[in-house]
């Protein structure tokens, strides 16, 4: 059997992999190059007044800094999100803190939204020419703010000027405390004060796979009171379902192929809860495209991919558009 040259990175340590990829999609865009062969057959999706060129985005964690856009693009995505970016520049947590779970086909991170702070990321998105899809900033806290509902309001306020839509990310369990903004009244605090500050720039909200019930249709309710456009669901898990890897028993957000019938099933309840007030982006798990079309057909409007590039390759994302349309 032939090496898949995105396998030759498993020589690496995880992290050490991410960069030499972003090193490369960054290299590739500065020459122009893409893979979009298929884009003239996609199915354009309107979402919050933007029009889609694909049904099928990047989520954010990928690209952090905003370093590698015209390369993503040219993977042939419909929409990149980058980030998390917060105000100020912050490590993140001591290494090791991503996990390649090869036997699972899945990944854990405790990266703890390590990033240069939004003010550079903002100066390289800036310098960027045309885009063919549609650009996200994901928004966050920093880990020691006395203030994390100014940090998301200085964020929105910042990013607006960029973006084609602002994600409010409340939902990783690497930062803190942070998942608790995710409930009522602290919600309706954040994203009044998110709204205030996007200006006309659509605003979504991402939530945790991990809610309850009465969690979920708190989250969906308040994002509906407050005018977000679009609700994602979901991030990375903290349960642990049955795992081959030795990594299993680490700390943080677990994502990839094990994540497939959680995040489908938190989709549906979504769905179930919101009716019609409320556009859904399916995220986690997804990883060919007939789980991408069963996300739409669970009442998805746009998918979002990432841990599954990690082991079935750039070419992942032309499959998916070509499903999808």
């Amino acid at each position: 059997m032939p090496i898949q040259p995105h396998k030759i990175l498993f020589a690496l340590d995880p992290e050490r992999a991410h960069r030499t990829s972003i090193a490369a999609l960054r290299i590739a865009g500065s020459l122009g190059i893409n893979f979009q062969s298929d884009m003239a057959r996609s199915r354009p999706i309107t979402l919050a007044g933007l029009v889609f060129p694909n049904p099928v985005g990047l989520a954010a964690g990928m690209d952090k800094d905003a370093e590698a856009i015209a390369g993503l693009f040219g993977l042939g995505f419909g929409a990149v999100e980058v980030g998390t970016l917060t105000p100020r520049p912050q490590p993140g947590n001591p290494k090791p803190r991503l996990f390649r779970l090869t036997e699972d086909e899945a990944v854990i991170n405790r990266m703890g939204f390590n990033n240069g702070g939004i003010d550079a990321a903002l100066a390289r998105i800036a310098k960027l020419g045309k885009r063919p899809g549609m650009l996200g900033i994901n928004v966050g806290a920093n880990k020691d703010s006395d203030d994390r509902v100014a940090d998301y309001a200085l964020g929105v306020g910042k990013a607006a000027p960029h973006a084609d839509y602002i994600t409010i990310n409340v939902s990783s369990p690497n930062t803190p405390g942070l998942r608790d903004l995710q409930s009522r009244p602290a919600l309706d605090e954040l994203l009044a004060a998110s709204h205030a500050a996007r200006g006309t720039v659509p605003l979504f909200l991402k939530v945790a796979p991990d809610l309850d019930r009465a969690g979920l249709e708190g989250a969906i309710q308040a994002a509906i009171d407050h005018h977000v456009d679009a609700l994602i669901v979901s991030n990375t898990t903290i349960s642990r379902p049955p795992l081959a890897s030795k990594f299993a028993g680490e700390a943080g957000g677990l994502s990839g192929a094990p994540l497939r019938e959680l995040s489908r099933a938190k989709l549906i309840e979504a769905r179930e809860i919101a009716g019609d007030a409320l556009p859904l982006i399916s995220a986690g798990g997804i990883d060919s495209g007939d789980e991408a079309k069963r996300r739409i057909d669970a009442g998805a409007t746009l998918v979002q991919v990432y841990s599954a590039l990690v082991f079935k390759g750039p070419g992942l994302v032309r499959e998916i558009v070509r499903a999808l349309g």
